[in-house]
């Protein structure tokens, strides 16, 4: 091998594995600091990964390399984290829009000579991990209406044990829990439900299955309305803070009205994926007890 292409292939190996220790580290620290559902880690990590390798290996096309760590950081990231598949397929688009942001200054500032200027990325990034930050995210809420056939009694049918059916949106059936089973009936005040979802499955190597359920009580009701309050989640609790479902029916007219608090950040990326997915949700909900 030529010396300096021997030189070059020991600065990439030595930029792969100081972009991902780096990454690792800074996990520790905000994971020990419980903030891993901050804009912390999902800026932090990727822009900490893109400016290690860049600054240490040096290469033609900061980006192309920035991009291949990446990759490699996440296929890893399952089984050493723990993580589930749902959790990646989330992360990754943020982690790639950082990384390529970071290696588009880097490819640019590089044409100069001047790899290290590209730190005037880091005033940007900031904003982007600090936007939405100074306060408490505003609590959300999200609805869907069905129709059910004529001459359905939705009120019997809220009272009774559902029957779950496969989810029909792709986004849903992409990864995020499904219910299984429920526990519990009728529509009073203390009223509860316990619906059992499917078992989470960490990529972690030898991790059991985790099993997921949330509880539910009747907090509210009025004629042609009841509202349930989330009392226990192990469910959705890892990815946002589901506070009520509220039911509203007339005649054959249902319409299911969630509302929860974002608990990921940044809010300009997680915000609309939470909304969309719970959107679906109350859907298929209403689908539920309508069909």
């Amino acid at each position: 091998m030529d010396p300096d292409d021997h030189r070059s292939a020991r600065l990439l190996l030595a930029a792969v594995l100081a972009g991902l220790f780096a990454a690792l580290l800074l996990y520790r620290v905000l994971h020990a600091g419980h903030l891993e559902q901050t804009v912390l880690f999902y800026v932090g990590i990727p822009a900490v990964i893109a400016l290690t390798v860049a600054l240490t290996a040096r290469p033609k096309s900061a980006t192309g390399l920035i991009m291949s760590v990446i990759t490699i950081g996440l296929a890893l990231a399952g089984p050493l984290l723990n993580e589930g598949i749902v959790c990646l397929l989330m992360a990754a688009p943020i982690f790639y829009f950082i990384g390529f942001l970071i290696g588009g200054v880097l490819d640019w500032v590089a044409r100069g000579r001047r790899r290290e200027h590209a730190l005037v990325a880091i005033p940007l990034l900031l904003g982007l991990a600090l936007q939405g930050g100074s306060s408490a995210p505003p609590l959300e809420e999200v609805s869907a209406t069905r129709v059910a056939a004529p001459g359905a009694d939705i009120g019997v049918a809220l009272t009774r044990t559902p029957v779950f059916r496969p989810f029909d949106s792709l986004f849903l059936e992409a990864g995020f829990p499904r219910p299984l089973a429920s526990d519990g009936e009728g529509l009073q005040i203390g009223d509860t439900r316990k619906i059992t979802f499917t078992p989470r499955r960490p990529l972690g190597i030898g991790a059991p299955p985790e099993p997921r359920s949330m509880t539910l009580r009747v907090s509210a009701l009025a004629s042609g309305r009841v509202v349930f309050a989330v009392v226990e989640d192990t469910t959705l609790a890892r990815w946002l803070d589901l506070r009520e479902a509220e039911f509203r029916w007339q005649g054959e007219r249902l319409e299911v009205t969630l509302r929860y608090r974002r608990t990921f950040g940044p809010g300009w990326y997680f915000g609309p994926l939470q909304r969309y997915a719970l959107s679906e949700a109350a859907g298929y909900l209403a689908a539920t007890f309508t069909s």
